[in-house]
């Protein structure tokens, strides 16, 4: 079965990127994949205290996983797989595809300030030469009507 891999994070774009996963894998038989991300600083700057951080930073993550799990699971039939990897985002998600060979596309968010799209879009696009799998980029102002209607 074919997966769309969606990274699980704390930015406003997140939401439309679950939305385009589910929607699509809903209309074409496929699975979903929620990738969260515990970045090293996140824990490493208290060594005594970094299992509980670690601890906690996962409880974080299943907490939000939840949210989007019961919409995709209510909504659109989709039952959404968790994997929650600690590193640098970029070298992560790459790791996530080469270990998982059913992921078939990465689905991510852009944000919309006038910085950018964001670091994970931006570097992503420039390790897209790497990825044996397309990367689609969710525009964050599309409305979830478009969104709907696109997929």
């Amino acid at each position: 079965m074919r997966k769309f891999l969606v990274v699980l994070d704390d930015s406003r774009e997140c939401l439309n990127a679950m939305r385009f996963a589910a929607l699509r894998a809903a209309h074409t038989g496929a699975g979903v994949q929620i990738l969260s991300i515990i970045p090293p600083e996140e824990y490493q700057h208290w060594m005594g205290v970094s299992d509980l951080m670690r601890t906690e930073a996962r409880e974080r993550i299943e907490a939000h996983f939840e949210v989007f799990a019961k919409w995709m699971r209510d909504r659109q039939g989709i039952d959404p797989e968790l994997v929650i990897r600690e590193g640098d985002p970029v070298q992560e998600i790459l790791a996530q595809v080469r270990d998982d060979p059913a992921i078939g596309v990465l689905v991510l968010g852009a944000g919309t300030d006038k910085a950018g799209p964001g670091p994970l879009v931006t570097q992503m696009s420039r390790n897209s030469g790497n990825l044996p799998i397309p990367i689609t980029i969710v525009p964050g102002e599309m409305s979830k009507e478009r969104l709907e209607a696109i997929t």
